[in-house]
């Protein structure tokens, strides 16, 4: 299958991180950077990573794949943004808010596809991702100016379950992505 430049974006950025720990030096950076910009298959990457610790890749086509077309658009404004029990989740979402919290609950939502792509554009307000019990999510190309960015879940897809990749911006909000808990027959 066919990866995209998301794809040899992250391994651009594994590769990166593996020069920072002294894994390799920079004269093999370039090298490697050569082949992951020039592949055009999920093959084509497993050299360039498989010395470096960890899983090279998990090739199944639905954990490399990123999703085409152009995203859904939620808007809040001052108001904020709410999606929480049986909905449909687009492939890709794009939420855009100046003051108002973003909730977005997957927990009890339909995900005809396993990857998620999550576009924040935050101002001031704060965003909380519920996500199914067995989710991954990749918080890593989330930048906050004055807030905060939490995640206690693996990073890493993983085949089979779903999987979130958050990027995007928030000026002074927080963004928090976990699992739901119950407390008294409640959902929090």
């Amino acid at each position: 299958m066919r990866i995209s430049d998301a794809d040899r974006e992250r391994v651009a950025a594994r590769l990166n991180h593996a020069l920072g720990e002294g894994r390799i030096s920079v004269d093999e950076l370039q090298e490697r950077l050569s082949v992951v910009y020039g592949a055009r298959f999920g093959s084509d990457l497993v050299p360039v990573l498989s010395d470096l610790p960890g899983d090279p890749l998990n090739l199944s086509a639905d954990v490399l794949a990123t999703p085409v077309g152009p995203p859904t658009v939620l808007r809040g404004g001052v108001g904020g943004v709410k999606r929480r029990g049986d909905w449909v989740v687009p492939a890709r979402l794009r939420v855009q808010t100046s003051l108002g919290a973003v909730l977005l609950d997957f927990c009890d939502a339909r995900l005809p596809l396993p990857v998620v792509e999550i576009e924040l554009e935050l101002g001031a307000g704060s965003a909380r991702l519920l996500v199914p019990e067995n989710a991954t999510a990749d918080v890593d190309g989330l930048v906050s100016q004055y807030g905060s960015v939490r995640s206690k879940l693996p990073s890493r897809a993983v085949h089979g379950r779903p999987h979130f990749r958050v990027y995007g911006r928030t000026a002074a909000g927080s963004v928090s992505v976990r699992t739901r808990y119950t407390f008294a027959g409640r959902h929090f």
